[in-house]
């Protein structure tokens, strides 16, 4: 703990990394298709994607990472470039790509853990709950200075997270049915890995090492990324990393919702360091949030915990925006949400009498034509 300590000590504020993770697919059936390793040997030879592509669980699987962009436009840059060259490897591999939370039909069982020292560790220690978790996520680093600055900010985003998930959810289908939920990625993630999900408060750094300390003791961790909580402190990059959102089967939509966390996140530091009053409200009420966000997502309602009544679900965008507005002035962030998101859209054509298939192979076609065509940013 005292290196990491040393990490956020040596941080620099609001660097930002993204991570964005795809499901490989068999073109002919859609599938979830065992090639991660042939994807992962055969992008070695792109100077990008050598340096970005990265293995996530399964075979069936494959990330690709921005690195530390010293703005959200320098990584998100970075992220541009990775993309196409992903897809046009996939393609001429004769592989297909999906950013949905879930993949919607193919069973669990048929799934490959990859054989690493890591994932093997996992597939050791937690049997079912690895396997079971066949999920894709948005994940976004901000850099935070300071050790006690960064258990603060994941102390701040706390009520956040629930809102970014119902903001972000794209993943209504598992199993070959309609789950009746808008984020059923999370369901089996967060409410079935140990150490996951909303953390607790923890107030300073002190706090957090005690606890993690206690854990590595007692040999209950092995590594920090054992903590798997939907906002954790990043030992080895010095960053406040958000981990709650579904993947975003549109470009667009990934990016923006990138810029949100982002902005989020340096909200969080602003109003920390301006000393900004906040009451930590209990993990009950956090949780509340987070079923809804789940169970309805854009569609339901959400409670102000400040107030304690209930909002539109549909007015969390615009929330948001207006709480980050100071960061986003001062980053130069402007992200343009979409009016409904991936679970709203898959619901509504599952409401007109798509088949879960059908329903999917639009997915995968949407995230084709964005994802595979590279942006110009400034």
């Amino acid at each position: 703990m005292p290196k990491a300590r040393e990490v956020f000590e040596a941080s620099e504020d609001f660097t930002v990394g993204i991570e964005e993770e795809f499901a490989i697919l068999d073109p002919s059936t859609q599938a979830l298709d065992h090639r991660y390793e042939e994807l992962a040997a055969a992008a070695q030879a792109d100077e990008v994607l050598a340096e970005s592509v990265a293995g996530e669980l399964i075979e069936s699987e494959i990330e690709i990472r921005s690195g530390r962009g010293e703005t959200f436009a320098d990584a998100a840059r970075r992220q541009d470039a990775a993309r196409p060259r992903l897809f046009a490897l996939a393609g001429h591999h004769h592989a297909d790509l999906a950013a949905t939370g879930t993949h919607p039909f193919s069973p669990w069982q048929d799934q490959r853990i990859i054989d690493t020292e890591h994932y093997r560790r996992l597939n050791d220690d937690l049997g079912y709950v690895a396997w079971r978790n066949n999920t894709f996520s948005l994940h976004v680093h901000v850099g935070v200075k300071g050790a006690d600055r960064a258990i603060k900010v994941c102390d701040r985003l706390r009520p956040i997270l629930p809102e970014l998930l119902a903001i972000s959810a794209n993943s209504p289908s598992l199993d070959g049915r309609d789950s009746g939920l808008h984020s059923v990625r999370s369901q089996i993630f967060t409410k079935s890995f140990p150490r996951c999900g909303i953390p607790d408060v923890f107030g300073s750094w002190a706090a957090y090492a005690d606890y993690v300390e206690l854990l590595v003791r007692t040999g209950s961790l092995v590594e920090h990324t054992q903590l798997w909580w939907s906002v954790r402190p990043h030992h080895a990059f010095g960053t406040v990393e958000v981990r709650i959102c579904d993947a975003q089967s549109s470009a667009a939509d990934s990016t923006a919702l990138a810029g949100l966390i982002t902005a989020c996140v340096a909200q969080a530091v602003l109003d920390l360091d301006e000393g900004v009053a906040f009451e930590d409200p209990p993990a009950r009420l956090v949780e509340e949030n987070l079923w809804r966000a789940i169970r309805h997502g854009l569609d339901g309602r959400m409670i102000d915990l400040e107030r304690g009544e209930e909002f539109p679900a549909s007015a969390l965008g615009d929330r948001l925006l207006a709480w980050t507005g100071p960061a986003r002035g001062a980053l130069g962030l402007d992200p343009v949400l979409p009016a409904d998101n991936g679970a709203q859209r898959q619901r509504r054509a599952l409401g007109e009498g798509a088949s879960i298939h059908e329903v999917f192979s639009a997915e995968v076609e949407l995230c084709r034509e964005t994802y595979a065509r590279e942006e110009v940013r400034t």
